[in-house]
């Protein structure tokens, strides 16, 4: 039986490694685009692109990893085409013109940045930030820049203000909504980062829009917003969302809506076929999650959550992905967890940290806590991700009394919860 993993991202290398674990005995085989090892992205915005983090260091495995697991990992092939026989079965061939036939097939094909639809997008100087190249250029391109706009105000983005601005390039972020991050936290946790980027000398323009990118002589100049003001600009990254790479689903048959369609095993629509990490459109694994609508999980959690719950699929076993989807971003001297998956109407309880810079924003639904934003407070982040995970709730009024941590009373009340176990 041979398993091809079509992919050599973090998902990629997660569902290769645990199917193995799992038992898989046949040839694995790991195919990847890129002409690196597989490699952690994260660092890309923050000390790969201040040099602090080299290549080297960014590898996910050694090489020995995939000689004692029996991964033949082949980097630098782009698999053009897939052939579905039925049964699970069929061959992927390379755009070098190399083929694999496979009895199973894994689909971890990750996502491209979003292209700004806008005149002037193609001109020298306008970046995105998705993979090594791409991050190579971009720290060759800020040694240079006397003026840096970052548009969209997301994970990526602000990370990447936060390196430049540290780095002494003026830099001002551009986010058409009407806060930072505004998919990801609440309004009064971006309010707060948004002043903390002030502080650190990152301009923020809200509720604005780029309409054309001027250059000259190809090369960008300045960023026209649709309130009519010019941001001088010698370099740009665009941050604005990425889109998932599901072109060969789509040509193979599968059903595909905004990424891979598959069910809470990590099937796609044929039955068979597997699809993980950020190219999936999977049900909300949440364990508060009723109605709510399929998404995509564009996160290291979710690759590595999912591809361990799709490796189970592959063995056999009945293990359904679900979990506490969490989160993080470093930007700068902010650091911020989040878990759980908050909707727009969820309630915000702000609580203040016992330390200038902390804060932690409950979310609540009713009157169940269903997520947390954590700022600079990693040990309320751990004992609130632990409570989610375990259905542990606080009331309202409890998480308002800052007089003990939230672990103490998170401890409370899982004891209160527990009815056998005495309560401190």
């Amino acid at each position: 039986m041979n398993l091809l993993v079509v992919g050599a991202g973090q998902a990629g290398v997660q569902i290769a490694g645990s199917a193995r674990d799992l038992g898989w005995e046949g040839p694995i085989t790991l195919v990847g685009q890129e002409p690196y090892a597989p490699y952690a992205r994260p660092p890309l915005s923050k000390a790969f692109l201040k040099g602090e983090a080299p290549l080297s260091s960014l590898a996910l495995r050694s090489a020995a990893f995939y000689a004692q697991q029996r991964i033949d990992l082949v980097p630098d092939e782009h698999i053009g085409r897939i052939e579905l026989a039925g049964g699970g079965a069929g061959t992927a061939f390379s755009a070098a013109g190399r083929r694999w036939s496979f009895d199973r097939l894994v689909l971890a094909t990750g996502a491209r940045p979003r292209r700004l639809p806008i005149e002037g997008a193609g001109l020298d100087g306008v970046l995105a930030l998705r993979d090594i190249r791409d991050a190579q250029a971009l720290a060759r391109r800020l040694a240079g820049a006397t003026a840096l706009v970052v548009i969209g105000g997301g994970f990526v983005g602000l990370e990447v203000a936060a390196t430049a601005a540290a780095a002494g390039v003026p830099t001002t972020v551009v986010e058409a909504a009407p806060a930072l991050m505004n998919r990801v936290v609440s309004t009064a946790m971006a309010d707060i980062i948004a002043t903390a980027h002030r502080a650190a000398g990152v301009q923020i323009r809200t509720g604005l829009r780029p309409v054309r990118l001027r250059g000259t002589d190809g090369a960008v100049v300045a960023v026209e917003l649709d309130n009519g003001d010019e941001l001088p600009a010698d370099l740009v990254v665009v941050g604005v969302g990425a889109q998932p790479c599901d072109e060969l689903a789509r040509a193979a048959g599968l059903h595909c809506d905004n990424g891979i369609v598959v069910d809470a095993r990590s099937l796609a629509s044929d039955g068979h076929t597997i699809a993980v990490g950020d190219c999936a459109n999977l049900p909300d694994p949440s364990l508060a999650s009723d109605d709510a609508p399929r998404l995509r999980l564009e996160s290291v959690d979710n690759a590595v959550e999912q591809a361990t719950s799709a490796a189970a699929t592959l063995a056999g076993l009945d293990r359904p992905y679900r979990g506490v989807p969490w989160f993080w971003s470093d930007q700068g001297g902010l650091k911020l967890q989040i878990a759980g998956l908050a909707r727009p109407d969820d309630e915000v309880l702000l609580r203040p940290g016992r330390r200038p810079g902390q804060h932690t924003a409950l979310r609540y639904r009713g009157l169940q806590l269903v997520a947390v934003e954590c700022l600079n407070s990693p040990a309320d982040f751990l004992a609130l991700r632990r409570a989610l995970g375990e259905g542990v709730s606080l009331s309202r009024t409890t998480a308002t009394d800052t007089g003990l941590s939230l672990k103490e009373h998170l401890a409370t009340a899982q004891c209160a919860d527990i009815k056998e176990s005495p309560c401190p």
